[in-house]
């Protein structure tokens, strides 16, 4: 394994450096560091950030350009239909209604009100566990779902029985259900049955495993709650059409995605969550998983558009002053809201309740979401005031005999649902690979992936230091294939080339392999100019790579909101440098050689298969095999930057792999890692 750059360097200084090798006495910050420290205003490590900035401020410019447009209830219900759909289309759209098998599995007694405990399918074995809160009496009741935050224990977390011991003494049934990733449905389980990761940790690795199928974690938390509405709308004792939907935190996710994607909501009291993505992305930045909906920044679905697709249905905004989802952009959000509810001609069906308060359910909060739900599911309008009251024991709350579904005979997982939904696109794969051009499905993959055309890729070159050494000239060179990104590169040339020109980009940057007896010294020694460079995000433009991930989550995840990819902005970067180094020669240009490694394999891949025309060999070193591999294990680490949204309805990387082999001048070698958790 390559070893970091840091100890080599000082391996480097005792041994008096290498023939090849620049003058490291001199260097200050490195002796393949190429870029000043600071560029446009900032550190180089955060290019890419601020690369991104630039892409989302003109996204949000133009989203509220479409917003201001809007002046008729005719034009409201077009963007609310278009974004609606656009919201399914981008989470992969949902699974057919299956039945739900429910069943109860107990009864508790309260102070003014009953609970039942229960499990029920929202996909053929795949359960959810769930307590339903009922008011004394016979009813019919209306009924409000909560969805519960972040919280291990989920449906039994004291905030959630208080919102609904607090409903049900007033006449409103709840149900409280355990998202996955958390109180009985973890996902992922250790040897001893445990958990193995934090509700936030598995709700992003069972997101990062459902991007290649162009699913979300969202995707099955949302279907959870749909099928949980059905589940209410299935008993005698609730009435159907009086249903709310309240939750905080992640809960407050949930609630915000299921007023706006299910018509069923009557009412809705989301709480510490809305806020405008602008204002996210400049505080805490992206959150899990199921909080990021691909390509929304893109195509215009910021979080006040959740609260405008319920419109003109009531929604009550609960928002705390010194929450860490930024109050400001809660405004925002409610300003933009109370506009788009007015031009409908109902301004009084959206309100603000904001308590001086940090992250959480405070009483007031508890108090406001009755008093809304009360108005408009039963028609009562006055104030209301939370009494004493105890609540369950998580042990009391427990559906399942060891505390979690998976443990049940036949009980199915996410992960074993997107392997399922892989293995039917796989058929489906193979037969258009097997029938289908290849230039029309490259077509489509340039597309999915989001790789520029060559023709649109900047050509903008620049040597900023050359250097005579021993055999060799080292020149310190600078690529920009678009406005805001900068590629540094080390280019040696030798004295007496005697084999074709080699790229050779590396998942930890140019320095990785660069050191004495290093593959980058070894090509040269054999003649061979070679071009090394840092992709964006990686080597001198990259933070330390997040052992995770892969990479900076943050950036993946903004890049994510706004659509195009990671792999597809570095298959880009590698198309710029392979470029250059093919056309270096005027007089003879020539194909280059590809030597990719570790992180920088798949954009590699994508570079070589969509302009094979540029390579004349391609070696790809500790890739990823598949991404099927890593639908079927999602906790394999430094994979979330590698992959690309929906990709698998079109192909695999061993499609890309194929065809590359079927080139008749073109060598391939493909060296994957065996993935592991």
């Amino acid at each position: 394994m390559t070893k970091r750059f840091p100890s080599a360097l000082r391996r480097i200084l005792l041994a008096g450096g290498l023939a090849l090798l620049p003058s490291l006495a001199a260097a200050q910050t490195g002796p393949f560091d190429v870029l000043p420290e600071t560029l446009d205003g900032g550190p180089k490590q955060q290019m890419v950030r601020r690369y991104l900035k630039t892409q989302t401020d003109a996204a949000f410019a133009k989203r509220k350009a479409e917003y201001e447009a809007v002046k008729t209830p005719e034009q409201a219900l077009l963007r609310q239909q278009r974004l609606r759909a656009l919201m399914i289309e981008h989470l992969g759209g949902f699974p057919e209604r299956t039945p739900l098998n429910a069943f109860a599995l107990g009864k508790l007694e309260g102070d003014g009100y009953r609970v039942e405990k229960l499990i029920y399918e929202s996909q053929p074995r795949h359960y959810v566990t769930a307590v339903l809160f009922l008011p004394r009496g016979e009813g019919p009741f209306p009924a409000v779902v909560i969805p519960s935050g972040h919280s291990a224990t989920a449906k039994a977390a004291e905030y959630n029985q208080r919102a609904a011991i607090l409903l049900a003494r007033n006449g409103i049934a709840a149900l409280n259900y355990d998202p996955i990733g958390q109180g009985e449905r973890s996902q992922l389980l250790d040897e001893n049955g445990k958990p193995r990761f934090s509700s936030v940790g598995e709700h992003t690795t069972v997101g990062a495993g459902s991007i290649p199928l162009g699913r979300n974690t969202a995707t099955f938390r949302i279907w959870d709650g749909m099928r949980s509405i059905d589940y209410l709308q299935s008993r005698p004792d609730i009435d159907g059409k009086r249903i709310g939907v309240t939750g905080c935190s992640g809960g407050g996710t949930l609630s915000s995605y299921l007023m706006a994607l299910d018509e069923r909501v009557v009412c809705a009291a989301p709480s510490c969550y809305l806020t405008s993505l602008e204002r996210l992305l400049a505080t805490i930045g992206p959150q899990d998983a199921e909080q990021n909906i691909h390509g929304q920044i893109g195509f215009g679905l910021d979080h006040a558009d959740y609260v405008m697709l319920h419109a003109p249905q009531p929604t009550l905004m609960m928002v705390s002053t010194h929450d860490f989802f930024d109050i400001h952009g809660a405004w925002d959000n409610f300003r933009e809201s109370k506009r788009f509810y007015t031009r409908l001609g109902y301004p009084e069906r959206v309100s603000l309740l904001e308590t001086d308060a940090k992250h959480g359910l405070p009483l007031l909060q508890r108090e406001g979401m009755l008093r809304w739900m009360q108005r408009w599911l039963l028609d009562i309008d006055k104030p209301t005031i939370e009494t004493e009251f105890d609540v369950f024991t998580t042990a009391d709350l427990q559906c399942t005999p060891t505390g979690q579904t998976l443990l049940l005979d036949g009980a199915r997982s996410v992960v074993d649902l997107n392997v399922e939904y892989n293995e039917q696109l796989a058929r489906k794969r193979a037969e258009r690979w097997k029938k289908e051009p290849a230039d029309v499905l490259l077509a489509e993959v340039r597309t999915r992936a989001s790789v520029a055309k060559l023709d649109a890729i900047g050509k903008e070159a620049k040597v900023l230091d050359t250097q005579q050494r021993t055999g060799a000239t080292l020149e310190k060179i600078q690529l920009q294939p678009e406005p805001g990104i900068l590629l540094p590169g080390l280019l040696w040339t030798p004295e007496k080339p005697t084999g074709p020109p080699v790229l050779y980009v590396h998942g930890d940057g140019k320095a990785a392999a660069a050191g004495p007896d290093q593959a980058i010294a070894r090509l040269v020694a054999a003649g061979h100019p070679v071009l090394a460079i840092d992709l964006r995000g990686l080597g001198e433009t990259g933070g330390s790579p997040d052992e995770r991930w892969g990479d900076d989550w943050k950036d993946i995840f903004t890049s994510y909101l706004l659509g195009p990819s990671l792999v597809g902005m570095r298959a880009t970067d590698v198309l710029c440098a392979a470029r250059f180094l093919a056309e270096r020669n005027a007089d003879s240009p020539a194909p280059v050689r590809l030597i990719a490694v570790g992180r920088a394999c798949v954009p590699a891949l994508h570079a070589a298969a969509l302009e094979p025309q540029l390579f004349t060999a391609a070696e790809f070193q500790q890739t990823l095999p598949n991404w099927s591999a890593f639908v079927a294990n999602p906790a394999a680490p430094g994979q979330l930057v590698n992959v690309v949204h929906g990709a698998l309805h079109l192909y695999d990387l061993p499609d890309l792999v194929s065809f590359l082999q079927e080139q008749k001048k073109m060598k391939v070698v493909w060296d994957p890692i065996e993935l592991k958790d």
